[in-house]
């Protein structure tokens, strides 16, 4: 099991590369997940993509939420053999509740040869404004959108720091597998194999 990623990348040139840093729970992580990551590291500038596994808010009930270490597990047994991801763990070692804008300081003083990106859906960034210091992520950072269904890009004017993609709609959620689980439902498809041999053998969702 992989912890806070590390030496993953030595620049090739004097231009910085670019990490695109995709937050989430993933409880579970899907094909969605993979589709989203995929598009994002062969169709915009990123150079590779990490996916950031954020751990339990102890603030807020826990619901049918897998522990952190569990969830980590199926990201990696997701990814592992794909050269372009990573994953980490940064935020389980950070301050809770965590804040992208604090885990994007850290992450700027321990890797400065890289530029990191923050992905996130067209749902995500209608309240973006709400965020921790959202002005300093755009300014010092930038933000690249996938859409949501329903999400009409013609009518929003970002920020020139903000691009908007034409990433695939993936209409498909954690919420609707796991309550598929649950419903004995086989989900195998919906998941990548190894994720899913895991959550099967686990008994998760069940």
């Amino acid at each position: 099991m992989g912890n806070i990623v590390t030496d993953i990348l030595a620049p090739k040139t004097n231009l910085k590369l670019k990490i695109g840093l995709y937050f989430g729970t993933y409880n579970p992580i899907h094909i969605g997940h993979l589709a989203i990551a995929n598009y994002m590291v062969e169709f915009t500038e990123i150079d590779q993509l990490w996916f950031v596994v954020s751990p339990h808010n102890p603030h807020k009930k826990k619901t049918n939420l897998l522990d952190d270490y569990q969830r980590l597990e199926m990201v990696h047994r997701a990814v592992d053999e794909d050269d372009r991801f990573r994953v980490s763990n940064i935020e389980f070692t950070l301050t809770k509740p965590s804040y992208t804008v604090d885990t994007l300081a850290y992450l700027n003083d321990k890797h400065p040869e890289y530029d990191f990106k923050i992905l996130m859906g067209s749902d995500n960034l209608e309240n973006f404004h709400k965020w921790k210091n959202y002005e300093t992520i755009i300014e010092n950072h930038g933000v690249i959108v996938y859409p949501r269904p329903g999400f009409d890009k013609t009518k929003y004017n970002p920020h020139p720091n903000i691009q908007l993609t034409n990433a695939p709609l993936m209409d498909i959620s954690s919420t609707f597998i796991r309550s598929a689980v649950r419903d004995g439902k086989n989900v195998r498809h919906y998941l990548p194999h190894k994720t899913w041999e895991y959550l099967e053998e686990m008994n998760f969702y069940k």
